[in-house]
Order: structure tokens, then C-alpha cells, then sequence
């Protein structure tokens, strides 16, 4: 079914249950049950705030942020959710590098877990360059219920593409 490419590779039996609330147009309301609460993190300063908050909890010894901003470009059917980049540049003798994360814009209107789940996941692409169990475990350790967020915002990407917000 066309209108879960966000939930491929999950069980046919969620699926089915996800198809039974499409089918039900109840999947906007049951999310929104779950996650009242949206953010109010409208800027790009407000993001790298909130970003450093949660690396500074968890993540004292990676290397510094650079910049965090929310990106309109990011086309979440086409590309990620959200984007790490690590740009090296030689400065004399020495390597420079800077961490970047860009945040798909359709998330400033999000719930506030959900940007967190976003976050969390860029972050450890700090540490962990590649989708592998080493990198999951760090989700999990910055964040305990990241499948779980994974999921639900995988829902409410469906959701919205329902509705025509998500492109």
C-alpha cells in the first residue's frame, strides 16, 4: 500500500493495524491522543540550543557541534528525516573538522518527542557513522524509548502525507 512507504520493513501484523486506523481515518487522531504536546523550537538558534542541551547530557566527549539548523531542502520521502554532515578541511599542519545537523522543517511542527527522537539520532551519527547496533544502542542510551518514537513518528509521517502536509 502506497500511503506506508514510511513504514517499510515493519511486521504485516502492524501494518494491518495501521491500515485498519487509515482505513478507520482515525491514525491523525490516535497520534495526536499519544502526543499532545508539540515544541515551540521555531529558529535555527533555538535548535542548536535544544541540540546541545541533549549532547551535553549525553555525549560530553564528542566533538562540538558547528551549526544545527532546520533545512527546507531535506524532502523526507527523498532523503532522511534529518542530515549529519562532518566537513574536514586542512588549516595549516592541522585537521579541522565541524559537525553539522539539518533538521527537515516539517518536523517545526511536530511534537516535541519526535524532534527529540530526530536529535538524538543525528547525534549519534557523531560517534557512529553507520545505522549498526552500536549506533542504535547510543539512541537508546540518549534517549530509552527511541524505537518506540521511531515508530510513532514514522505514524505521523504517514499521517501527514495523508492529509497532503508531507512531501
Amino acid at each position: 500500500m502506497s500511503s506506508l512507504i514510511y513504514l517499510q520493513g515493519y511486521p504485516e501484523s502492524l501494518l494491518s493495524q495501521v491500515r485498519q486506523l487509515i482505513d478507520q481515518q482515525r491514525l491523525g487522531e490516535v497520534i495526536q491522543k499519544r502526543y499532545p504536546l508539540m515544541h515551540d523550537i521555531t529558529s535555527d538558534k533555538a535548535l542548536y540550543d535544544y541540540a546541545l542541551e541533549i549532547k551535553n547530557q549525553a555525549l560530553r566527549k564528542a566533538p562540538p557541534l558547528n551549526k544545527v539548523i532546520w533545512d527546507a531542502k531535506i524532502k523526507v520521502m527523498k532523503h532522511a528525516l534529518g542530515l549529519h554532515t562532518a566537513v574536514s578541511r586542512v588549516q595549516g599542519g592541522r585537521l579541522k573538522s565541524k559537525a553539522e545537523i539539518r533538521v527537515a522543517t516539517i518536523f517545526k511542527q511536530a511534537p516535541q518527542p519526535f524532534l527529540r527522537m530526530i536529535v538524538v539520532h543525528e547525534l549519534a551519527h557523531i560517534k557512529e557513522k553507520e545505522h549498526n547496533k552500536a549506533f542504535y544502542q547510543l539512541c537508546c542510551h540518549m534517549e530509552p524509548d527511541y524505537h518506540q518514537l521511531e515508530f510513532d513518528t514514522r505514524l505521523w509521517l504517514t499521517a501527514q502525507a495523508l492529509e497532503g502536509r508531507a512531501g
